[in-house]
């Protein structure tokens, strides 16, 4: 795993196994790191540089199906939970084809948080303006604010603050663990491949990333 995706968000992978398959890029299985996991940790620079950021104890999804379970899994990390994607997919309702909505995640966030925090929200692909990534960066600011990831359901191809492209034509869920100069810049949590574990996309890019689709915050 190259060390310069890590940045600021902590993300942590033991005895990674190659499994077959892929959604964009090999699926690849990593046990977690033990349950005693310590409650969400911030770094903060808020007055300089408006950025948060939560420590991510990364796990990357076992097979090509399960992005659903395992951004969710991811997202729930950074409170210090270490649920069972296989347990999460079967409450989802995940089979081959994926995990139908975000509408059947946000009530596995709030049942495993043990309060009502999370909400989904839609964005139609024909009405991504400036106010709904307006909404949609105040949300990732709320949530990482409030010591939460967000899970965001996207498809198609977006191209991250590096300028690496990402692209999951078929549909895709990632974490969003961060932000920095306000929202305006987010950090990604993606199960699909540790070798692209952690990566910066700009909030706009990440709306149209989203439209048609929708997140959990």
């Amino acid at each position: 795993m190259r060390t310069d995706i890590l940045r600021k968000t902590v993300l942590t992978a033991a005895g990674v196994v190659a499994t077959a398959g892929g959604i964009a890029g090999p699926a690849i299985a990593a046990q977690a790191a033990p349950a005693s996991a310590p409650a969400a940790q911030v770094q903060t620079d808020r007055k300089g540089h408006g950025e948060r950021e939560l420590n991510v104890r990364y796990e990357a999804q076992p097979n090509f199906y399960y992005c659903g379970p395992a951004a969710t899994r991811n997202a729930l990390s950074v409170q210090g939970k270490d649920i069972n994607v296989d347990a999460m997919a079967k409450e989802m309702g995940t089979t081959e084809d994926g995990t139908n909505s975000i509408n059947d995640i946000t009530p596995v966030l709030n049942k495993e948080t043990g309060r009502n925090a999370y909400r989904s929200t839609e964005l139609p692909a024909d009405k991504v303006d400036g106010k709904r990534v307006e909404q949609l960066r105040a949300d990732v600011v709320r949530a990482v604010d409030d010591g939460r990831a967000v899970v965001a359901n996207i498809a198609g191809t977006a191209t991250d603050t590096d300028g690496v492209a990402h692209s999951f034509e078929g549909g895709h869920y990632i974490s969003v663990v961060g932000y920095r100069d306000g929202g305006k810049v987010v950090t990604i949590a993606d199960s699909a491949n540790p070798e692209q574990a952690s990566y910066r996309i700009d909030v706009d890019a990440l709306a149209h990333w989203i439209a048609s689709r929708g997140y959990s915050s």
